[in-house]
Parts: C-alpha cells; sequence; structure tokens
C-alpha cells in the first residue's frame, strides 16, 4: 500500500496532469433508463438506528483519522476532482501506460463512454433517496470546502466518484489483466477517498461498488461496446510492443480505414 501512496503522488509529475477537458459529446452505450435500476434490487441505505449506520459513523471517524497522514489526504483531494481527467492523471501509471485522446484514442474512447455509461446507474438512486452526507449531518467541514454546496445539492447514495472510480478500475484490468492487482488496488483507493474526504458513507461506497459491478456486466451485452474494448486492446498490445506483425499490421490498417471514413463525414 506504501508503494501504491508513493506512486500516486508521483503521478502529477509524470502523467498529463494539465489535461484539457474533453467537450465532445459522449456517446454513451445505453441511456440511463436502460441500465439496471438500483432502486428495485440494491439494498437501501441504513437507517440512523441500526448497526449499519453505526459502522458508517466508525468508518467516518476512520476517516477523518487518516487525513493525518498528509500523503494519503493529498491523494484523497486529488481522487476529489470528478472526471475523466483525474481518472486518466490517477490510473495511467497502475495501468502501466499513459492514457491520452492523442495517444491511445481507442483506449480513451471505450474508457470514456464507458465510464459515462457505467455512472448513469446512480442518477435514478441518488435523487430518490437523497441521503445526507457525512459533513452534513455532523456540521463539519471536508477536505474540498468549495465542493460543499454542490454536494449539498446531490445525494450522498450511491457514490458517484466510487463508482467512476471502480468502473473506470474493471475496464482499465479487462484491457491489461497483468496488472489487475495494481489497478484494482487504485480503484479501491479512488472509493476510500471518499471516506478520508469527508463526502462520502462508507455503506454509500460500498453501494457504489456494487453498482459499478453491475453496470460494467450491462456493458458486455452491447455489441458497439464490445467492438471498442476489442481495438482497444489491440492498441495496448501495440503501444506495449506485444503485437504481432500481422497484429500490427491488421491494427494499422484499421485504424487508416476509420480515420477515411471519419474524414468522409
Amino acid at each position: 500500500m506504501k508503494k501504491l501512496m508513493m506512486m500516486a503522488v508521483m503521478m502529477m509529475a509524470t502523467v498529463c496532469a494539465s489535461a484539457q477537458k474533453d467537450t465532445t459529446p459522449v456517446d454513451a452505450y445505453f441511456t440511463t433508463g436502460e441500465m439496471p435500476d438500483m432502486i428495485k434490487w440494491a439494498p437501501a441505505p441504513p437507517d440512523t438506528v441500526g448497526a449499519a449506520f453505526a459502522f458508517d459513523i466508525m468508518q467516518y471517524m476512520w476517516g477523518k483519522e487518516m487525513r493525518n497522514d498528509k500523503e494519503r489526504a493529498d491523494i484523497a483531494i486529488r481522487d476529489a476532482e470528478y472526471g475523466l481527467e483525474c481518472i486518466i492523471r490517477e490510473f495511467s501509471e497502475p495501468f502501466g501506460l499513459k492514457i491520452s485522446k492523442e495517444e491511445t484514442p481507442e483506449i480513451y474512447k471505450v474508457l470514456r463512454e464507458g465510464t459515462a455509461t457505467c455512472d448513469s446507474i446512480c442518477t435514478i438512486p441518488k435523487r430518490y433517496y437523497m441521503r445526507k452526507r457525512p459533513f452534513m449531518r455532523f456540521h463539519e467541514q471536508t477536505l474540498t470546502p468549495d465542493e460543499e454546496p454542490a454536494l449539498r445539492k446531490n445525494g450522498s447514495y450511491p457514490s458517484g466518484h466510487t463508482l467512476l472510480g471502480w468502473s473506470a478500475a474493471l475496464l482499465l484490468t479487462e484491457i491489461n489483466p497483468d496488472r489487475a492487482d495494481t489497478i484494482l488496488a487504485r480503484g479501491l483507493m479512488y472509493g476510500d477517498s471518499r471516506l478520508i474526504v469527508g463526502a462520502h458513507w462508507q455503506s454509500d461506497v460500498n453501494a457504489a461498488r456494487l453498482a459499478a459491478a453491475a453496470a460494467y456486466a450491462k456493458l458486455h451485452t452491447s455489441e458497439r461496446f464490445l467492438e471498442q474494448m476489442r481495438l482497444a486492446r489491440q492498441e495496448f498490445r501495440v503501444k506495449m510492443g506485444l503485437a504481432t506483425i500481422i497484429e500490427m499490421k491488421a491494427f494499422k490498417k484499421e485504424q487508416k480505414k476509420r480515420a477515411k471514413l471519419a474524414s468522409a463525414k
């Protein structure tokens, strides 16, 4: 874990720390309405009198204690920057390859559209439950005070950040299974950061990981996703020098064909 934390700290200097936001519309694989409805199958947030909520409080206290570790607290603050830019910055090194729209367009595309699709699974339960966040209940400040006004208007259950991080970890693991341990460890850290920041309860984080798994399974019923994933794995093999000559030629031929079709539109 210490090694992983040190690696994460180094990311600011080594991986596209100043990447600009991609304003191109996301072509999601499914609409929110087509995703599994968490209201119908996922557990509701715990009430405020049972053992589950007592554990939530204990974990909130754990998160506050972890703030004393400046190195880990800094990672949690970085992870609070919601969006693809943060995912690329924080996951490129665990993944084993720098991800970018320019250098790895196929991986970038499936990561962007895949995580956006998975993220939509939390839209309905967030609005339905509108659960109060821990910093609101305890009237305390988070590690990211500037984000608190927006967080107050957004339900705590499930954690959108955790859903994003865990779905990204699952997707990148599928592309590079040899780095599964490192990628998944970073994915877990990403969710735990929400406890350390003070923006989420443990049950929010747990539900988000469950939701990410369900959403990612849904992705695999999309032929378009499966085709893009195939291209992403192919691109990864080429970039890492793992592809055979035949694979490289096929990949380059397909890239030229796609570029020609894109320019014709």
